[in-house]
């Protein structure tokens, strides 16, 4: 099942075990020798598998690393350096915090006779 933004937390949690399952039994290893290797519990293995509700994240990212999938984590959020021009726009800077349109909904509006109330 593809992941999409429409889907409740629990059911990407599920389809996030489902398929570390398949992935751990692909690489023929218990949910045990997964632990081990992750340096967790065996029931945060199964927790996870299960989709259950509340694992945390260094968890997950220790599960992800001892399957070596961690460095696939890159795809969801990459490194984007800025473009050039955005370089200049900000005086060479990192942009640090977003900004909202400075213009009123009144100022958007194209003005007409008759608006002056």
């Amino acid at each position: 099942m593809k992941i999409e933004s429409t889907m409740t937390d629990e059911a990407v949690l599920r389809e996030l075990g489902e398929r570390l399952e398949r992935e751990r039994l692909a690489r023929n290893l218990t949910q045990a020798a997964l632990a081990e290797r992750a340096g967790v519990s065996k029931r945060t293995v199964e927790r996870f598998e299960s989709g259950e509700v509340g694992m945390q994240l260094t968890g997950f990212l220790r599960i992800c690393r001892a399957m070596q999938v961690l460095d696939a984590l890159d795809l969801i959020l990459p490194d984007e350096k800025p473009s050039p021009m955005e370089l200049l726009k900000h005086k060479g800077k990192r942009r640090q915090r977003a900004t909202t349109s400075r213009e009123s909904d009144q100022a958007k509006k194209p003005w007409t006779w008759g608006d002056e109330s």
